[in-house]
């Protein structure tokens, strides 16, 4: 596994929804945390793009897209719930879904 894989393994499962759950995020469950990554990695819905084949889906982003994925994920835990709500907006649009309120 890559550094990079690692990091998104580690924000995912456990720095974003341990962050989410102290400052009361609109989202704190990790797959909310990769579903908003993902999508916001491949600028859509991510089985859309990536299939939903054998694997984990994050493995199958090129290196730019998982850079800009874990980039994000820093982002959520530098700047909270502001950026957190945006991003998860965008997945939802995607999804054809409203935000959360």
């Amino acid at each position: 596994m890559s550094d990079l894989e690692d990091r998104y393994l580690e924000l995912v499962r456990d720095e974003l929804p341990a962050a989410a759950r102290r400052d009361g995020w609109v989202i704190r469950e990790d797959h909310c945390f990769g579903r908003v990554l993902l999508d916001d990695a491949v600028g859509g819905c991510w089985y859309d793009v990536l299939g939903r084949g054998r694997g984990a889906a994050f493995r199958k982003l090129d290196a730019d897209q998982l850079a800009h994925a874990v980039e994000q994920g820093e982002r959520m835990l530098r700047e909270g719930d502001e950026t957190v709500r945006a991003l998860d907006a965008q997945s939802l649009a995607w999804r054809g879904k409203a935000p959360k309120r």
